[in-house]
């Protein structure tokens, strides 16, 4: 659908609040919650508001416009956004500074209307289909001097040319689809971020040859259900454009991995139940995707994957995994694991426990259940006590640690290719970057090297990370 008016309509009014702040030198803030998506979409609204007039400042209070991009998976997430709105509540008072909420949490009117409630010095609320009305919102906001609301119950478009500024100048995420149709009975997301729809591969392609030519070498393809990519517009005939014979997720990996100066290519998240055989033998095939797949087991047990309605049995899980070992060389595997889901018991619990034993994952993302309003698991009887979901959490967590010690031992010795990403976060003196299997390795080296994909040997293993030294 073509959305190039509206995006016209949005860049006449980046120009406009440009023309208000000229040579006011206006700061912004930027506080992003949640997933890669929502990270994604923050680099959307960074470009926006840079090309406004702003710069960015991680010093909250030089800001004239604090800006938040929510998530609500889980319930901290909430806390955390209103213990910072507590805190913005002096700023407004003294500098008028512009607050903006946007992302998942404001698709749930029991936010919104906390929020008008509790903090009425909130100026802009918008949500996951607006996103790309932010100019028009913020004009409105300083012109008018109003407060704004401006959310959308149903489902919105796909906006291209949306202005961006990338965190990275080495790594960039691509968003191939939004929405999901999967409806697990423990997640928010088909509620916040509507059903699915897929970005024209023509779009996808084109934008990853770009970041090429800008000197990119690792694009991450983001979706909430990646490998369901194109099947609602091919089950529902929905017109779109096969472009270099992309129809299909498998057929863009494969797309994708012919574009020159890209070298690496991941994905998240894809979803067990579609994961298909075309897409285990792209992966195998294209030599610049990455052979660590994100493959989110949430429960080892049968009856409790049907609670949570996730359509696959901790059998299909397994043989799926073994499939996968067999036909992709090399393969890692990482996954998200809930605890505590209503009615789990400690018998059904020992299943994750085995299954966690059996595939030998290379990370595991380990969740305590949180209830969600709106969704069939905060309706559900049976809810787990704290305590016992906490002790269960650590069962889970002492077990991992375990298997992620023991599996980084394989890698001392051996020569990795290593991504440079920049200096340590722990320490300034050493360089950091990642394996294709996504391991953070640290080593001394010259800052030249940053953004650059080297060869490191391994000579030493911690639990989170791997250290090495550079090949003479």
């Amino acid at each position: 659908m073509d959305t190039s008016n509206e995006i016209k309509l949005q860049e006449e009014y980046i120009k406009k609040v440009k023309k208000i702040n000229q040579d006011k030198n206006l700061k912004y803030t930027i506080l992003t919650m949640g997933c890669q998506l929502n990270e994604n979409d923050s680099e959307k609204l960074c470009g926006m508001l840079e090309k406004m007039g702003y710069t960015k400042t991680e010093k909250q209070n030089d800001a004239d416009l604090a800006l938040f991009n929510t998530c609500c998976v889980r319930e901290n997430a909430e806390d955390k956004l209103f213990g910072k709105l507590g805190e913005l509540k002096r700023l407004k008072e003294q500098k008028g500074i512009i607050i903006a909420i946007g992302g998942c949490m404001m698709q749930e009117k029991h936010i919104t209307d906390k929020i008008k409630e509790s903090y009425p010095f909130v100026d802009i609320l918008f949500g996951t289909h607006t996103l790309h009305k932010f100019p028009e919102d913020l004009y409105k906001v300083i012109k008018e001097k109003r407060k704004l609301e401006d959310i959308l119950d149903i489902d919105g478009k796909i906006y291209e040319g949306l202005p961006i500024k990338r965190d990275s100048k080495i790594k960039a995420s691509v968003t191939i689809m939004n929405g999901c149709n999967n409806f697990c009975s423990y997640c928010i997301v088909p509620y916040v971020r509507g059903r699915e729809r897929s970005r024209q591969p023509r779009d996808i392609i084109e934008e990853v040859k770009k970041l090429a030519k800008e000197g990119y070498k690792e694009i991450t393809l983001l979706g909430q259900n990646v490998n369901s990519y194109l099947r609602v517009e091919r089950e529902k005939n929905i017109p779109f454009e096969e472009y270099q014979g992309v129809n299909s997720f498998a057929t863009l990996l494969r797309a994708i991995n012919k574009i020159d100066g890209i070298e690496r290519i991941r994905f998240i998240s894809p979803h067990p139940k579609d994961f298909t055989d075309d897409v285990i033998e792209a992966i195998a095939d294209c030599e610049k995707v990455c052979k660590l797949v994100h493959l989110p087991l949430q429960s080892g047990n049968t009856k409790v994957l049907k609670e949570m309605n996730r359509k696959y049995t901790k059998e299909q899980y397994l043989n799926l995994v073994e499939k996968m070992k067999n036909k992709i060389p090399n393969l890692t595997l990482s996954t998200d694991i809930i605890v505590g889901f209503p009615g789990e018991t400690d018998e059904e619990f020992e299943d994750t426990l085995e299954v966690v034993e059996k595939v030998g994952f290379e990370q595991v993302y380990m969740f305590i259940y949180s209830r969600r309003v709106g969704t069939p698991g905060d309706k559900m009887q049976n809810q787990i006590p704290e305590d016992i979901k906490h002790k269960r959490f650590d069962k889970l967590k002492a077990l991992v640690e375990s298997q992620i010690e023991e599996n980084n031992k394989k890698y001392i010795g051996t020569t990795q290719k290593i991504l440079v990403e920049g200096e340590s976060k722990n320490n300034s003196n050493m360089l950091s970057g990642r394996t294709e299997s996504n391991k953070v390795v640290i080593f001394e080296g010259s800052k030249e090297l940053i953004d650059k994909i080297i060869n490191i040997k391994i000579i030493s293993q911690h639990m989170w990370y791997l250290k090495g030294e550079i090949l003479k």
